[in-house]
């Protein structure tokens, strides 16, 4: 235990302080763990040790990545992916294959070139996906191709897996038994091996569809943070065992998960527990990639090593030029296309593996093509920066993001409570051709919504990662009508500090709760039952036979004066016979404005609809 806190605490160290040192340069997260995984690593100071199995660990943060990413596609918007899924991903992993065997083939056996072609064509999910992420590109017509490609390579890695040991050449002492696998389907007729596969699919869909939700509505209703958290990692590892039992790839399964709860009202509050273990995990695994490189192999062998590095980016880099003028990518997008999977993956690793113990490829083979893919990966970030830096032209960034604006439609509002008084608030902007992202804590509230065709989020809108998952960096209005003044004031604070840029509109239940936010500096207060008083006493007026305009005129001066008082009774709030005195004050005034005789009344009717601060 010992041992494992000290291994933990030197990756911990190590990303704390090498990732903020990267971005300092504009080099990214992603080089900062890479970098600080060979300073640390067996052939830099030799901090850490049992580096293979503290990968298989971090290999987790690869499967929730992919659960965060299918998430984000809904189903339909996946069915509209199809062509580039099997276009380009397949296109690219074919043509690389073959390209590379060809070239294997002219010193090595067709056995194990076959192998090196198939495992060399994959690209890594985890460097690619998230620099996509950090750097925003991952809605743009490249980072959509980008994606696609990927998907399809986790998809090969399933036939992969089952062709490599039909290569094999070489004796084995071990033979290919995996620990690690929970029932081996290969024992099986071929027949039930497929069906087998297709019910764990099947499964996972119809289980994702119809019996998650109620199971995470039931543990909402709880109110426990904690229970659901533990829920989503279940989901997550649940699918991902279920995937390695019938010998399919953990993060297809993962993936698949998420597709299916992707049109859920929990898919941001799933997001927002999932996304701290991916960071944590992705960046374990990241450090485990550089640490995993071998330096004194690479000294011994430097030539060989460069030569096959600069040859796989190479190669990978023209296939997927051809691949995007095929597909008629844009001109300015195919530079990006190129360079993003010009690298090996990680999955490379874990079939390297697979190919040494089933006697595929020997250990002299297979030592310097890992350095390879390792030193490709550790490339693949500072390739994305010189991108970055030679393709972008001075106020290109400023315009595109504009633009991103403009086509999306978005107004950037977020409207935190749906209650009796969200509800009928959000009815009112999205009738009004105003969309906002709805957040509300109550799961059967949630549920019922969502029947009558409202797009609301289960979650607790007073939770930063939350908030962050709503857009709030980016949004200009929040409006909050959660109807709990404690819960209202940590919303408001919490906002005020991390997204200074929103605006913000709250309710409040009473004057005293008006105070409390006017101490906040928030100028949009209103009282929640304020409106309707004023409604209920111009209809009980109008019953007693009182002039239907001169009722409405009395109510804008009701309404005016009531406005014109609330400062100053705040600034009295604190000195009771101060506050009551003037409030008598007011109301004196208030009396004798308001009688049907006076003349003065007909000035201030006038301009009371004209209040600068109609709030309150």
């Amino acid at each position: 235990m010992e041992a494992f806190l000290l291994q933990f605490f030197i990756f911990l160290a190590a990303s704390a302080i090498s990732v903020p040192i990267a971005k300092k340069l504009g080099l990214g997260s992603v080089l900062g763990y890479l970098m600080a995984g060979i300073v640390i690593g067996p052939f830099g100071a030799s901090l850490i040790h049992d580096l293979e199995e503290i990968m298989h660990f971090t290999e987790f943060g690869v499967v929730m990545m992919l659960f965060l990413v299918g998430l984000e596609l809904k189903p339909a918007m996946l069915w509209q992916l199809k062509i580039p899924i099997v276009g380009f991903g397949g296109m690219q992993v074919v043509i690389t294959s073959l390209l590379i065997c060809c070239i294997a083939y002219i010193l090595l056996p067709w056995q194990q070139a076959i192998a090196i072609g198939l495992i060399l064509s994959l690209s890594s999910t985890a460097i690619v996906l998230q620099t996509l992420q950090e750097k925003g590109k991952m809605k743009t017509e490249a980072g959509q191709s980008i994606f696609a490609v990927l998907l399809f390579q986790d998809l090969a890695v399933i036939p992969m897996l089952a062709i490599l040991p039909l290569l094999a050449t070489l004796s084995t002492s071990g033979g290919a038994h995996h620990d690690s696998v929970l029932f081996d389907i290969s024992v099986l007729p071929n027949h039930i091996q497929i069906l087998v596969t297709i019910s764990a699919i099947a499964f996972v869909l119809i289980a994702g569809k119809f019996a998650c939700k109620p199971i995470f509505r039931a543990i909402a209703k709880t109110g426990v943070r904690e229970i659901f958290v533990a829920a989503a990692l279940g989901l997550v590892i649940g699918t991902s065992l279920l995937m390695m039992m019938v010998g399919l790839s953990p993060a297809l399964g993962a993936f698949l998960a998420g597709v299916v709860l992707a049109d859920s009202e929990f898919r941001h509050e799933l997001e927002s527990d999932i996304e701290p273990f991916k960071g944590l995990l992705l960046g374990i695994f990241f450090i485990s990639i550089g640490a995993s490189l071998n330096l004194s192999l690479i000294s011994n062998k430097l030539a060989l090593i460069l030569g096959l590095t600069c040859g796989l980016i190479a190669i990978k880099a023209l296939v997927l030029v051809v691949v995007s003028k095929v597909f008629n990518i844009s001109y300015a997008e195919r530079g990006l296309f190129a360079i993003a999977l010009a690298q090996g993956g990680e999955f490379a690793f874990v079939l390297f593996q697979l190919a040494k113990s089933s006697g595929v490829l020997p250990i002299d083979v297979i030592e310097p093509l890992i350095s390879a893919v390792a030193i490709s990966m550790f490339l693949a970030p500072v390739m994305f920066v010189i991108h970055e830096k030679t393709s972008q032209k001075p106020g290109e960034e400023q315009k595109e993001e504009t633009k991103d604006i403009i086509e999306k439609g978005e107004h950037n509002v977020i409207l935190a409570g749906f209650g009796r008084l969200g509800t009928d608030v959000g009815r009112f902007l999205i009738s009004a051709g105003i969309k906002p992202i709805i957040l509300d804590h109550n799961a059967s509230n949630v549920s019922i919504l969502r029947k009558l065709g409202f797009e609301v989020y289960y979650g607790d809108a007073t939770r930063l990662d939350l908030l962050e998952s709503a857009g709030a960096a980016t949004a200009e209005l929040l409006i909050i009508t959660l109807g709990d003044t404690e819960s209202t004031k940590q919303l408001v604070e919490l906002a005020k500090k991390h997204y200074p840029q929103l605006k913000i509109v709250v309710n409040a239940n009473d004057r005293e709760a008006v105070f409390e936010f006017m101490d906040l500096n928030i100028a949009s207060i209103y009282r929640e039952t304020f409106g309707t008083a004023l409604n209920i006493g111009q209809s009980a007026m109008k019953q007693l036979g009182i002039d239907p305009y001169e009722v409405h005129r009395l109510k804008n001066i009701f309404h005016k004066k009531d406005v014109d008082m609330m400062p100053e009774l705040y600034k009295q709030r604190s000195e009771e016979e101060n506050y009551i005195s003037l409030y008598q004050k007011h109301h004196e005034h208030l009396e004798e404005l308001m009688k049907l005789d006076n003349n003065e009344n007909l000035i201030s009717l006038d301009k009371a609809w004209t209040a600068k601060n109609p709030e309150l």
